[in-house]
C-alpha cells in the first residue's frame, strides 16, 4: 500500500487517541486510518510497507494482552499469529505509552517487547526517541541511552504530546514515506 499503516492496542483507550492525533497530523493522504489489532488479521497490516505501531504499558514490561490482565485482546492475542510471519523490508516506528511518575521503576517498558518481536521478524525499526525531558528510575525501552520508540506520558506530561509527536513525525515521517512510496 502506498499509506502508513497505523496499528495499535488499547486498555483504557489512550493509546487510540494518541494514534487518532498522529494519523490527523499525518493525514488521509499519507497514512490510513488507525486500526486497533484486536479487530485484524497479520494479512491486513502485512499489506503495508510502512508501519506505526503503538502500545500502552502493562504489567512489568509485559506485552499487553490477556495474560498480563487486559480485559479485551490486545498486542498479545495479534502476536499469536506470527509464527510465520515475514516483515522483512517493511519499516516500522513505534511508540508507546507510559506513567512515569507511577511506574517510575519500568516506564514504558513494553514498548520493548514490540520493538524485539517486530526486528525478529525482519522488519527496519525508526524512530528512537532521546530520554530527556523524562523523570524515571528504568525502562526496559531504552537502548543505546535512547527509547526505541517515541514515549508518550499522557498522565503527568500531557501538555508536551502534540509537541513531542511533531517532532517525531519530522524525523520518521519522511524515512516512512520513502518506504510507503517505493516501487514494489
Amino acid at each position: 500500500m502506498n499509506k502508513i499503516g497505523i496499528f495499535f492496542g488499547t486498555e483504557t483507550g489512550t493509546t487510540r487517541l494518541i494514534a487518532k492525533k498522529i494519523h490527523k497530523k499525518l493525514g488521509d493522504e499519507l497514512a490510513a486510518k488507525p486500526v486497533n489489532v484486536n479487530r485484524i488479521a497479520l494479512d491486513e497490516m502485512l499489506q503495508y510497507d510502512a508501519l506505526i505501531l503503538g502500545t500502552p504499558s502493562y504489567g512489568i514490561g509485559d506485552i499487553p494482552g490477556r495474560s498480563a490482565g487486559c480485559l479485551e485482546p490486545n498486542w498479545e492475542e495479534f502476536l499469536a499469529q506470527f509464527e510465520h510471519a515475514d516483515f522483512s523490508g517493511k519499516r516500522v516506528a513505534l511508540f508507546g505509552l507510559g506513567a512515569q511518575e507511577r511506574y517510575a521503576d519500568r516506564f514504558a517498558s513494553s514498548l520493548l517487547r514490540l520493538y524485539e518481536v517486530f526486528k525478529g521478524f525482519g522488519a527496519e525499526i525508526v524512530g528512537s526517541w532521546p530520554t530527556d525531558g523524562y523523570t524515571f528510575d528504568h525502562s526496559a525501552a531504552v537502548v543505546d541511552g535512547r527509547f526505541v520508540g517515541l514515549v508518550i506520558d499522557a498522565r503527568t506530561q500531557g501538555m508536551f504530546t502534540d509537541e513531542r509527536i511533531d517532532t517525531w513525525l519530522a524525523q520518521v515521517g519522511p524515512l516512512l514515506l520513502e518506504k510507503a512510496s517505493a516501487p514494489v
